[in-house]
């Protein structure tokens, strides 16, 4: 862990980055699991079709809910 601004970082190792396609810049999701941390690469166009739908469900939610019933 290394202190960088009001935040830490982790050094992950070259080959592990090599591995996942991995660099500067990429994005990582991480979650919690069984006490430990485990990080994803981040799928950015994903990430941006559903922020597109959260915005259009949250736009038509009337609509969305009338059709469900």
């Amino acid at each position: 862990m290394r202190k960088i601004g009001n935040s830490e970082g982790v050094i992950i190792p070259k080959e592990i980055l090599d591995q996942l396609g991995l660099g500067a810049g990429d994005s990582l999701e991480l979650s919690l699991k069984d006490g430990g941390l485990l990080m994803h690469p981040t799928d950015a166009d994903f990430a941006r079709q559903m922020e597109h739908a959260q915005r259009f469900m949250d736009q038509y939610k009337v609509a969305l809910k009338k059709l469900a019933e």
